[in-house]
């Protein structure tokens, strides 16, 4: 555990030069004095690290200096392989440097290893996008990505959901996500009047922040000389994890108090089965039954969700979500009795 820890220290090291104990021991878990001893090791080793007191100060590397270890495990191998996304890198005009990269990779790694990667391989296949989704078409992809990569401000025509359908845009890109088989672009309205027409865009955050574009409904892009930088702080995993959250709150804006069998809960899906998970308290009244709030789109969505696991669950709250199904049951009842009296043979 030690030596893998004195490694990881190397390495960080290595990639991000000068970082402060209290960085390190925040990025290895560990506490700031378990980062000393660690420093003072590494320099009883003979690795030229030294430090330096004071607000600016840290650890860092001797210029010039960098280890050759690597220090893959086993799993990490296997990771690094399972990885590799051929369908999305090829979209990204980048198939044949990954196929290039994993070569000179497999080429480096011990016997042992290459062994178990090359069977990571053989046996392990992600395709992300559903069943039944058509593939999008992304003409503009790769160029869209070289302009993220660039950090070049791009105009765009792009095909929104209500009229005028198709308008034009100057974007600053912040980056590209990949969601189920489909690609889009974080990017920011570049100018006031990008700003105040963004709303075509898919995404929570007000016109002046980033918003959402699909990819696939880029009709044409030109990049253009002007630099664009990332905002200081932003990081594009984070803001993506706060752009679904804040998709599902605004999707499910209602809860409702709902009692389950174990098989009603086991039909539960998405945020609603992940409300349950989190909530779900055995039921006082029925024994192996789960009581949960659950969030809900709507009534007249929830009155169908909820019929369709028949005995399954009860609605104990809201009161008029309880009476919409109850009134529901009722004509489904009379419409069944009123079919055995009329069908045949009455």
């Amino acid at each position: 555990m030690k030596s893998s820890r004195l490694l990881s220290i190397l390495l960080l090291l290595q990639t991000r030069g000068r970082m402060t104990a209290a960085e390190l021991a925040q990025e290895l878990e560990v506490s700031v004095r378990t980062v000393y001893r660690d420093a003072e090791a590494l320099a009883a080793a003979g690795v030229p690290l030294y430090g330096d007191a004071g607000h600016s100060g840290g650890y860092q590397l001797l210029a010039g200096y960098r280890t050759r270890l690597t220090g893959l495990s086993t799993g990490e191998a296997e990771a690094l392989f399972l990885t590799g996304m051929p369908g999305p890198a090829a979209e990204l005009g980048l198939g044949r440097d990954l196929s290039a990269a994993q070569l000179k990779l497999r080429a480096a790694l011990p016997a042992e290893l290459r062994e178990q990667a090359d069977r990571m391989r053989l046996r392990f296949h992600l395709d992300a996008p559903g069943w039944y989704a058509e593939h999008d078409q992304t003409p503009y992809l790769a160029q869209v990505a070289d302009a993220v990569w660039r950090g070049r401000v791009i105009e765009v025509r792009y095909r929104r959901w209500k009229e005028p359908q198709e308008v034009d845009r100057r974007l600053e890109p912040y980056g590209l996500v990949l969601k189920a088989g489909r690609w889009y672009l974080v990017a920011r309205p570049a100018g006031a009047a990008g700003a105040a027409g963004a709303a075509g865009a898919a995404g929570p955050t007000g016109p002046a922040g980033p918003r959402t574009y699909r990819v696939d409904q880029i009709l044409s892009v030109r990049e253009t000389a002007q630099e664009c930088r990332l905002p200081e702080g932003f990081e594009l995993a984070a803001h993506w994890r706060r752009t679904q959250e804040d998709f599902h709150a605004r999707l499910h804006p209602e809860e409702a108090v709902v009692r389950l069998s174990p098989r009603g809960a086991a039909r539960l899906t998405g945020v609603q089965a992940r409300a349950l998970a989190a909530g779900g308290t055995p039921d006082p009244e029925l024994a192996g039954w789960t009581r949960a709030v659950l969030p809900i789109e709507s009534q007249e969505q929830a009155q169908a969700q909820f019929l369709a696991l028949g005995v399954d669950a009860e609605v104990l709250s809201p009161p008029p979500l309880r009476a919409r199904i109850r009134d529901a049951l009722t004509a489904m009842t009379a419409r069944y009795e009123d079919s055995d009296r009329s069908g045949p043979g009455a």
